[in-house]
């Protein structure tokens, strides 16, 4: 019997609906069920990915993507709404916030900085922070003409070592502060941490300089294999420090790079082995697991999540 593409959806609506229920547990299902579902955990995704959506029409963006299956949302900041509004919305549609990043600008310096977020994820229900990129070089002028890209790889070898040196010491002392409030920090990767500084990497810097007890890591797949990295053997190496997941692929025509280029695919449609990658990452400590796609999209942004909502869901 040829199952059709809205019978997938429901389906897949269905297991990270009953993944939220009480009682629901792995030895409901047997070994056979799709990852999530056998793991008992729900379909996530990273709302960075809806673009300027969420900002223009909350309500409506958090139907479609519980009408897809979705059931927890990662944050991107705030969305140019406040705490109240942004709950209001999820409640609405049957929606968890589990996760926020905040740029270094946002998860500020002080301990009454980490009070003020306390009280705002306290609103939202959430209790895992992300820093999602090593300290911005704003101090680092873009050159007329200059693509995004391009004035990004170069501040960070402008930068060098002192830059991922001082990007931890931020984790460190962010991390600190937020566990004081109940809350657990994170860094999120791009492919930049990989490159060549001083013999060593930016990413080595970091896991090296940040304190396990303070800072964990959420380990973006897509970036991670647009390295040039296999990304199973990489979260493998993060056992005890990864709680978190970027569900995020890339066509096999994305060269090897450390500048933040890739070419973006809907998840299960990319070059990533994902029966690999998700048993892996399961091991070592990853509890939520959020679709993410970067721009350009072949389709709509959320056609793309709707079919990387059908595949993943799916996926054994």
């Amino acid at each position: 019997m040829t199952t059709s593409r809205r019978q997938l959806l429901g389906t897949g609506a269905a297991l990270a609906g009953a993944a939220m229920l009480p009682g629901f547990a792995a030895s409901a299902l047997d070994s056979s069920a799709p990852f999530l579902a056998a793991k008992g955990l729900p379909l996530g995704m990273q709302l960075y990915t809806v673009g300027a959506a969420a900002s223009e029409d909350l309500a409506g963006t958090f139907a479609r993507l519980a009408g897809m299956g979705y059931r927890t949302i990662e944050l991107a900041g705030y969305h140019g709404h406040s705490p109240a509004q942004l709950r209001e919305a999820a409640d609405a549609a049957g929606l968890t916030f589990t996760s926020i990043h905040l740029s270094d600008q946002l998860i500020g310096r002080s301990d009454e900085d980490a009070r003020r977020i306390a009280a705002d994820l306290a609103v939202l229900g959430i209790r895992n922070v992300v820093l999602p990129t090593f300290i911005w070089p704003s101090d680092i002028a873009r050159r007329d003409g200059e693509v995004m890209q391009d004035w990004l790889a170069r501040a960070v070898a402008v930068k060098g070592r002192a830059l991922w040196q001082d990007t931890a010491s931020l984790l460190n002392a962010r991390g600190k502060a937020l566990k004081a409030e109940g809350l657990r920090l994170a860094y999120h990767n791009h492919n930049a941490e990989f490159g060549p500084v001083d013999g060593t990497s930016g990413w080595q810097i970091i896991l090296d300089e940040t304190d396990p007890a303070l800072v964990d890591f959420e380990v973006d797949a897509g970036w991670v294999a647009a390295a040039g990295i296999d990304p199973v053997a990489f979260v493998s190496g993060l056992k005890g420090r990864v709680r978190q997941m970027h569900v995020k692929d890339i066509k096999a025509s994305t060269v090897p790079n450390f500048a933040f280029r890739q070419d973006p695919a809907e998840v299960g449609l990319g070059k990533i082995d994902w029966p690999r990658l998700l048993p892996a990452a399961y091991a070592a400590g990853v509890r939520h697991f959020y679709v993410e796609q970067e721009p350009p999209f072949t389709t709509g942004r959320f056609e793309s999540l709707a079919i990387s909502a059908e595949n993943f869901s799916t996926m054994r």
